[in-house]
């Protein structure tokens, strides 16, 4: 990646310090019920998307730590879980397709797949633990999407009883800030690029060149 992107990391990397502090604070008010611990790889498994930010943050923090051998086995284990997860999104959107009123219904069967996380290592821990994305940082404590709670398949906490809870809406907002201005500040022609969501495999594998970005040549 040729692009100095260094500014919006330490953007990207200031909101990431804000949700590790929130996790501490409830981990810290609720030590009985945050499960989270070593090797303990549930939400290793769930299904979600980068945005483009963390996409391009975590592809950088990637291609730095590994090289050669090791990094084009891991790329060819990415490899694998992208065809695995384009494979299952093309059946949902068929799926919806052909019956739009499933398409709540087909989104819960989604989200309740499990496909093991190219980035977990054969030991159970994350190959990338200290850059992994806000989504894996906060899955231990309550949060909230479009008004619907989540918690950890292995937390204590209580469904239905009141707990603090981190709104996931304003981390998302936050997160499209801060691509739409990375968007804007290289130039790139793609104007809505913001908007993409990038499965971990994805960014794995993406060359995000000047090219694949839209930058616009010097005429």
């Amino acid at each position: 990646m040729a692009l100095d992107l260094k500014e919006h990391f330490v953007k990207y990397e200031a909101l990431v310090q804000m949700v590790d502090a929130v996790f501490d604070k409830v981990k810290n008010e609720y030590p009985k019920e945050v499960f989270c611990r070593e090797k303990c790889s549930d939400c290793c498994y769930a299904i979600f998307d980068l945005t483009l930010i963390e996409a391009l943050y975590l592809k950088d923090k990637f291609s730095t730590k590994f090289s050669g051998k090791e990094k084009n086995d891991l790329i060819e284990i990415a490899d694998k879980t992208d065809r695995v997860l384009v494979k299952m999104k093309r059946e949902a959107f068929k799926k919806v397709k052909k019956d739009t009123s499933s398409e709540l219904e087909v989104i819960g069967k989604m989200s309740q797949e499990r496909v093991r996380c190219p980035l977990l290592g054969e030991n159970n821990l994350c190959i990338m633990y200290e850059n992994r994305p806000i989504t894996c940082r906060v899955y231990g404590i309550p949060t909230s999407t479009a008004g619907v709670s989540h918690i950890c398949g292995r937390t204590n906490f209580n469904q239905g009883q009141p707990y603090p809870t981190l709104n996931m809406d304003k981390i998302y907002t936050q997160l499209q800030l801060l691509s739409a201005q990375l968007v804007k500040d290289i130039n790139s022609e793609k104007i809505r690029m913001h908007e993409m969501l990038i499965p971990v495999s994805m960014a794995m594998i993406t060359d995000f060149n000047e090219e694949y970005l839209g930058v616009k040549k010097d005429e």
